[in-house]
């Protein structure tokens, strides 16, 4: 056997060891590892940040939005609602994306155009009050949060639902708005599924 051949071997035979010993660590030993610490020192992250109601079942993500629909698709008076999902059919974790449509294709300004009569029709407000949140989805399609000004704009369509007092439900609305991260990283939003489990913990009707 010539001295090339046999360094060649020798060359696949340590490339094939690394490869073998790369993957054990990379691909069981470091996944497994982190894993068993995100479950002991992070374990409700590491859940997904799961969020139960008040008997105990699970009903959705903190890090997830989600429709607050009949099965019709039409939206439920008596929820504040999300702001729209471009991810798969609405909120789906496994596709998840905007619409990746440009601000001046006509597909997207038809959209807008349909959910602005349609957020102005459901909370009986002039077209032109309708924030950018309710017209758009976020770049995620999994946004959890919706600006206060569409939570405000909400306000009086959930009450009159409830049969609850505006103040109640502004209350509830101030006591779920999170200011920017660390006090200055974007802009405060309102965290719409804890907000409607407010709704059914205080009452009224649903």
């Amino acid at each position: 056997m010539s001295p090339f051949a046999r360094g060649s071997g020798r060359t696949l035979w340590t490339a094939a060891r690394l490869i073998v010993l790369l993957t054990v660590l990379l691909g069981l030993v470091y996944p497994l590892t982190v894993t068993g610490v995100a479950q002991v020192v992070f374990p409700r992250q590491a859940q997904g940040s799961l969020v139960h109601d008040r008997h105990g079942q699970v009903v959705g993500s903190a890090l997830l939005g989600q429709s607050f629909t009949d099965p019709s698709g039409a939206p439920l008076r008596q929820y504040f609602q999300s702001r729209p999902s471009a991810a798969g059919d609405g909120y789906d974790a496994r596709s998840s994306s905007g619409s990746n449509l440009g601000p001046e294709d006509p597909r997207l300004i038809a959209e807008v155009e349909q959910r602005r009569a349609a957020v102005a029709a459901l909370e009986q407000v002039d077209p032109a009050l309708v924030p950018p949140d309710a017209l758009t989805a976020s770049g995620s399609g999994l946004d959890p949060h919706i600006s206060p000004a569409y939570a405000e704009l909400q306000v009086a369509r959930v009450a009159a639902a409830r049969g609850l007092p505006l103040a109640q439900v502004r209350d509830l609305v101030a006591r779920h708005t999170h200011g920017p991260a660390l006090g200055y990283v974007g802009q405060a939003r309102v965290d719409v599924l804890a907000l409607n489990l407010a709704l059914d913990e205080a009452g009224g009707r649903r």
